[in-house]
């Protein structure tokens, strides 16, 4: 068994690691980056980037669907699926191949690979050929994507997310357990697409949706398109040849069975601290078995152990994983130094179309405490001009501010171009503008963010009438 000693020692190098070593070296710590399965980002290999490139081509295909409404009438459509797979596996490969290429720039000497596990609170054995002795610790082991055991029995068509960017071909059909950003931009970029798919949802929810009325005109845009079942409970699930006989409960209680290709899990993912040996590291856990930390230094406790991405389960997208990997590796390497970095106005973006887009503190957030602390502003995209020259007029977007200062708290919305807009608000939030400071800027015609103005607008007189009086909001919808 090899023997080392380091400064800090990071596990995990994915996008979290990777950016914790950066930091850490730069504040002149010896420092090791630890990884037990292939470099290569959740991101690049299986997250962001072949998920997109799916909805890519599934985009081409509904573009040729809608040209008709243009007055523009193609020939006949032909889906060749593997020439979309192999597109889409071709391109992952491409984006993966730049992250292990930066890897292996780090000195061979910084790199360990293995399963790291804690056997005392400094220690950390890797594999069976390496104990490293670390003053501090980062964990940035990442997840992975929920199994459900309802599904156990359902042999191999019964798949997660990873797994989709490895198919050959196109399946015929598909169910998608969930209504999260996964199961959606997945689910419904296989519709159009040309495959069947069903979506079953436990509860009532899309995406990252929080406003009863933004969610409410969410199911009402997608559901127009995509066989969405709420309120579903998944029994069991078995082998049926090459395929899955899938068994729920719809809302009513009435049992379904129904036989699809694949059964895609796309229930959320666990964060990886299970396997890690956290108990012998004498940290306060939560009731996932998650450290507790500060999010401002991404310290775990008063101690040397530091934690980054979606191992804390704290808004686990990837700008959220670079940037805590920044926090944690810089305090790590100049610990006990340990300071507060910029952490970012929250952006979540699904690439469903409609797009949704949440900002900032969104309306469950803001009214965690029960009070009438802030006003809404709403425009619905029907309407809205460019929104109906596109044909993409559907969705809704609805904006918060508070009462007295005038500031700008966040927004929720479905609608064409929510990614671009979902950025302008974000930074508007950040800056901690006011409303009637980002009324002042520039808004050219014809563009969708005219409808940004609009909600701002509506937004901007509610506030002016001032917060209502609480025995009156007490059981207003939608307060």
């Amino acid at each position: 068994m090899k023997n080392i000693d380091v400064d800090v020692a990071i596990i995990g190098a994915g996008t979290a690691g990777l950016s914790a070593y950066r930091s850490a070296v730069a504040q002149g710590a010896r420092t090791v980056l630890i990884e037990g399965g292939p470099y290569g980002t959740t991101c690049a290999r299986v997250g962001c980037m072949p998920s997109k490139l799916l909805i890519a081509a599934a985009d081409a295909a509904h573009m040729l669907q809608a040209a008709p409404g243009f007055g523009v009438h193609p020939g006949e459509v032909r889906i060749d699926g593997r020439a979309v797979m192999e597109r889409v596996r071709r391109e992952r490969d491409r984006f993966v191949g730049f992250v292990v290429d930066g890897v292996e720039r780090i000195p061979e000497a910084d790199r360990l690979v293995g399963q790291a596990r804690f056997t005392a609170a400094h220690t950390l054995q890797v594999g069976e050929h390496t104990t490293v002795q670390a003053a501090r610790v980062v964990i940035a082991t990442g997840s992975t994507p929920f199994r459900l055991p309802q599904l156990a029995d359902g042999g191999p068509g019964v798949i997660v997310s990873d797994d989709i960017f490895e198919m050959t071909d196109l399946p015929q059909s598909m169910a998608v357990i969930g209504t999260g950003v996964i199961g959606l931009e997945l689910g419904q970029a296989m519709s159009r697409l040309g495959v069947r798919v069903s979506f079953f949802a436990r509860g009532g929810s899309l995406a990252q949706l929080t406003d009863p009325d933004v969610l409410h005109d969410a199911t009402r845009v997608l559901g127009a398109e995509l066989d969405v079942r709420f309120q579903n409970r998944i029994i069991g699930a078995s082998r049926d040849g090459d395929g899955v006989l899938l068994v729920s409960h719809d809302a009513a209680g009435a049992e379904h069975r129904e036989r699809f290709d694949y059964v895609l899990m796309a229930a959320g993912r666990a964060p990886n601290v299970g396997a890690i040996g956290i108990e012998h590291t004498g940290l306060e856990l939560d009731k996932q078995g998650i450290p507790l930390f500060d999010r401002r230094t991404m310290q775990c406790g008063a101690s040397h152990i530091f934690i980054a991405g979606d191992a804390d389960n704290d808004r686990p997208v990837l700008p959220e994983a670079a940037d805590q990997g920044c926090i944690a590796g810089a305090n790590a390497g100049r610990y006990p130094d340990v300071r507060p970095g910029l952490r970012r106005t929250a952006l979540t973006i699904a690439f469903t179309e409609p797009q949704i887009a949440t900002v900032g503190a969104g309306y469950r957030e803001l009214c965690a405490d029960g009070r009438p602390k802030f006003a809404l502003g709403m425009v619905s995209f029907e309407n809205q001009g460019r929104s109906r020259v596109m044909l993409q007029n559907h969705g809704m977007l609805r904006v918060y501010g508070e009462y007295g200062t005038g500031r700008f708290l966040g927004a929720e919305m479905i609608g064409p171009r929510a990614e671009h807009i979902g950025h302008l608000l974000a930074w508007a939030c950040q800056a901690r503008m006011t409303v009637d400071q980002m009324l002042d800027m520039p808004f050219y015609h014809p563009v969708v963010e005219e409808g940004v103005r609009t909600a701002l607008r509506a937004l901007h007189a509610a506030l002016a009438k001032g917060a209502p009086d609480q025995a009156a909001v007490s059981d207003a919808p939608g307060v």
